[in-house]
Order: structure tokens, then sequence, then C-alpha cells
């Protein structure tokens, strides 16, 4: 798949994404069994290395494949056929876990490979799959890390001596022991070899995927009914589109069957044929939801809008999407499909933009306060309606973006949200005080708060717009305690102290939206503090006065001067 115009996703999941897509550049070849004597007399295989044909020592099929039953030799069949029942109760993620020890065992027969006239053992193993190429694999053990111990070496590297190799080699260099592809380097010897195979009819070049069809029937209630009729003299049909939506019905048992509960309900099931007006019968399946969240994003524009999925106009203002945040589980189901939907509607004409969500940013998870994963096993949950309860919304969520980087997340504590909720007070206090009661005249002092007013309005929207949620809120934090100090001397003047809680409530907002709110109505200003704009800032009153000069001497620090900026 094409990942232009992803530059802004988080790159482990644009991998993970590719990685599950699985595409391979190779070429399909097939070994030969006709000794066998079997109906089928040859086995394909697909390798994105042909360029180490000669350096196959055998071939492994699924255990789950089509031919395993008939190349069995009779005094292998009872180790064969154990060997397959025991894969078949084992998940393919088992099969395909990096940890497991690759096992497998051998059939009794021999294939031929076709480039060199040598007869390969063919065995079975689970870690080849029938959902994945053709179900069978060339072994190369040589290049290949999990069979190194069966290695003919096929491809050496540029500096070889010719003594044996201690591990597999998985680089290029230049070929060996391949008859008359020797000295070719291993990307001449690719082309070479693909063009003979063409050639003799043992294969074509190929493009392979991992992945596979989404089968998106499912026998549950909660889902989009999909929308098909059948009928004994039509067939089946599409349910007309002026009959749309198909409705679930209310009146569906729930019980322990196996099937749909839509079974169940015969004023669903039964309906009328459109196409001969005769008795017909509803699909009872429905659909996969994520169905239904993979364009979600564009009914929510207009979810009225009945002459299409989507009001045309607005799609063309707001999509796609500018800021997308998901957790990272989501990379290859929900990201992945929504991905496809936009992709299919671009080449049908109905949007002009190929990518769903410009911008993606995945959030942490938040921990048990023993620093594990939550889980009711573990004792550890932290249950947030509690907490709003005692605490209140606002602490909540300042808490949990305060504990670290966004995206990292981090343990619960208690001590930590206690320690929130005492900054959110002294907010409180602080917006809640009469300015009429200072009587600064502005001096250094002034000019200091108004500098770190806008060094904090700066730099707490350069934070948000990069989701650094918690060093927005540190430096919010550093706010409040100066103005306690300047409150306290009473060394600025009202318009200035005014001017700071307005810009404090603004910037605090979008983090603790119910205190601020409340603050903002308290304070005589109109409604609602969520309709203004963020707060903007002076650079040049943000500028520092002085700045630390370090001197050093024979790289060891020996002074620390105080030296004032200049400024043009």
């Amino acid at each position: 798949m094409d990942f232009s115009g992803l530059e802004e996703w988080p790159d482990k999941i644009l991998t993970m994404q590719n990685n599950w897509i699985g595409k391979s550049t190779g070429v399909d070849i097939s070994f030969d069994i006709s000794s066998l004597g079997l109906e089928e007399r040859e086995i394909p295989t697909f390798t994105t290395r042909i360029d180490t044909i000669f350096g196959v020592t055998f071939l492994v099929l699924a255990p789950e494949h089509r031919l395993v039953d008939q190349i069995t030799t009779p005094q292998h069949r009872s180790e064969v056929e154990q060997y397959v029942a025991q894969a078949r109760s084992t998940s393919e993620i088992d099969r395909l876990s990096a940890d497991k020890e690759k096992t497998g065992v051998f059939t009794g027969s021999y294939a031929v490979n076709r480039l060199n006239y040598e007869r390969v053992p063919i065995f079975i193993s689970d870690y080849v799959l029938m959902t994945y190429g053709t179900g069978a694999v060339m072994g190369v053990p040589a290049h290949d890390a999990r069979d190194f111990d069966f290695a003919r070496q096929v491809i050496a590297p540029i500096s070889w001596d010719g003594s044996d190799l201690m591990e597999a080699y998985l680089g290029d260099g230049f070929m060996t022991s391949s008859g008359p592809y020797d000295g070719m380097t291993n990307e001449e010897g690719v082309e070479a070899i693909s063009d003979d195979v063409e050639k003799h009819g043992w294969g074509k070049r190929a493009v392979s995927y991992r992945i596979r069809d989404w089968l998106i029937s499912r026998q549950r209630y909660w889902g989009t009914p999909i929308p098909m009729i059948y009928c004994e003299s039509c067939g089946v049909l599409p349910v007309r589109e002026e009959d749309l939506p198909v409705l679930l019905p209310s009146d569906a048992e729930f019980k322990p069957t196996g099937e749909s509960p839509l079974v169940a309900s015969a004023d669903f099931v039964n309906t009328t044929c459109h196409g001969c007006g005769g008795p017909a019968k509803r699909e009872t399946d429905t659909m996969d939801t994520f169905m239904d969240s993979s364009w979600y994003m564009m009914r929510y524009l207009s979810p009225h809008f009945s002459d299409g999925p989507v009001d045309p106009e607005v799609a063309k203002a707001w999509l796609p999407v500018d800021q997308y945040t998901g957790g990272a589980e989501h990379a290859v189901m929900h990201l992945l499909y929504s991905r496809f939907f936009i992709k299919a509607l671009y080449d049908m004409g109905m949007v002009d933009f190929e990518e769903p969500f410009l911008r993606l940013f995945n959030q942490g998870v938040i921990l048990g306060q023993d620093h594990e994963k939550m889980s009711k096993s573990r004792g550890n949950v932290v249950n947030p309606d509690d907490v709003v309860g005692v605490m209140g919304a606002d602490a909540v969520r300042c808490f949990l973006m305060f504990i670290g980087p966004w995206d990292h997340g981090g343990p619960w504590s208690g001590e930590g949200i206690n320690g929130i909720a005492r900054w959110l007070n002294r907010v409180w206090d602080i917006a809640t005080r009469d300015a009429a009661a200072l009587d600064g005249s502005g001096g250094s002092a002034s000019r200091e708060t108004r500098r770190m007013l806008h060094q904090t309005v700066r730099k707490c929207y350069g934070d948000l717009d990069r989701f650094k949620f918690n060093t927005a809120i540190a430096s919010m934090m550093e706010l409040t305690n100066h103005l306690n100090r300047v409150w306290s001397d009473q060394s600025v003047e009202p318009e200035l102290w005014s001017e700071c809680v307005e810009k404090l409530l603004l910037m605090l907002a979008p983090m603790a939206p119910h205190m601020t709110e409340e603050l903002w109505e308290r304070s005589g200003r109109g409604y609602s503090i969520h309709q203004q704009d963020f707060p903007g800032w002076d650079d040049d009153l943000a500028a520092d006065e002085v700045f630390t000069l370090v001197v050093q001497v024979n790289g060891k620090v020996r002074d620390k001067l105080e030296v004032p900026v200049w400024h043009s």
C-alpha cells in the first residue's frame, strides 16, 4: 500500500500495516513430483529469493496442504497424521511465534528441483500456513537463520575466502554453486534465473500478499443487517435502495445456539421478493462492526443526509480528517480498514482524497499503581467514575495529562492526583481574588510577570499543538506559583493581574473545562470560555532580558555570568 501522504503518522503504525499487508515481490516456481504418479504433477511455491534456488535442500508443506495425504508413504503415515492433528489444534499466532521451536516430520516423498535436477525431501511443518502463499515453502537453510543446520552456500559475501560460514548469510553477494549463474551478483542472478524459469514454463514473476479477503458476516444481533434476500425463484437479490435501511427487530431472542438471534424473528426473516412478488427470506447474518466504523467520520458530518452516504459539499469542507487520535491496537484493524474504504471511494469517484486521517497520534496506556497493566486478576483496577465522584472530572483529566508524555502513558498514583487537585484549588483561589486589592505601580516585577505570561502562552500553545500536555500543565504551574508570589508582594498593577488570570483560564480550559467555565462565568465574562480564541503572545514581550553565560577553562566550568540580552 502507498504510504505517501502519511508523513505525520507514527512509523510503528506504518510498519505494522506494511507487515500485515505483507507485499512480497518474487517468483512462483514449481517443483516436479511427476514420479509419484499423482494427478497433480508439481508443487507450486513462492519465493522472494529465486537467486537461492540452487541451495534448496528440502520442501515444507503446511500440515493442511491437500497433497499431504497423497504423498505420505505408509511407513511415515502414523507420524504425519499425529503431527497434522497437533497442528490443527494450534492457533496461527502460536504457530508463527518467534519463540516457538520449529518442528516438522518427513512425508517419505521427494520432489525434483528443475534447475539442477536434484531430489529434495518433502516435510510438513506447522510454521507453514495454507492461508499465506501456496502453503508450500522451499527450504534454503544457508540463507535462512531458522534452518542453517541444513546449509549449502549459494550466495557468498563479496569478501568470501571459500571457508565455511558460521551462520546464515542474509545479505547481497555473488552466486556460487549455482551452475551457469556462478559469478553473477545475486541481483543479476534473480533476473537471469527468473527469465529462464519463465522461458521453460516452470513458473513466473509474481507478487504475493499476506493479507486475505475480509469475511464480514457475523452471527450476532448487534451489527448492520446484510441487505440481501433469498427467493426460490429469483435467487439471491440485494434489497432495493428505497427499502433501505434494513432495521434490526425488537423481538430477537438471545439463546446459546451459535446462530444469529435474528434467525428466530419470523417478522424479520420472512419478507416479499421484489423481483417476483413471492415469499422470500432475509439474510440473518449482520456485518462486522468495522464495516461501520471504517467510514463513520464521513457520516458524522451529515447524519440526516438521505441522498447518499455524506453531503458532498460538507465533505469537501471538512475531509480528510486533519488530526486523529486513537490507540495503537487499531493499527491493523480500524485504521487499516478505514484507509481501504477511502481508497475504494476515491477509485469510485465519490471522494477527492485518498487518505482518511492526515495526522495520527497514539495515546499511551494508563497502568495500575503497581506499574502493571490494569486487570481484575491483579486487583489494581482504578474505576475513574469513583475518582471523579471525589476529585471531580477536571482533576482526573489533568492528572492523566500530567502523568507523562501523552503517547507514553504511565502508572496511576493516588499521591499524584492529590497534587493535581491541590494545584487546581490554587488556580481557583487565584482566579477569585479581587484585583482591585493590588496597588502595584508597575516596575521590574510587572515586567517579569508580563514576560513570564507571554512565555507561558507561547510554550503552552506549542505544547498543545504537539500533544505535550504534561509540559503545558507544568508551565501553567510555574505561572501560578509566580502569581502567588507577586500577590504576596503586592508588586503588580490590577490590570496586569486580571490579564494574567484571564489568559491562565483560557490556557487551562481545554484540560479543565468545567472549572474554567465556572470561573469564567463568575468573573462576569460572556458565555462560554470554550467559544473564545486561544490567547495570543508577543515575542518581544516574551524575550528574556538576561541570559546565563557559562565560562569554561580547559573544559571545566569556572563561572556563570548573567549577561543582558541585546535586542535589535
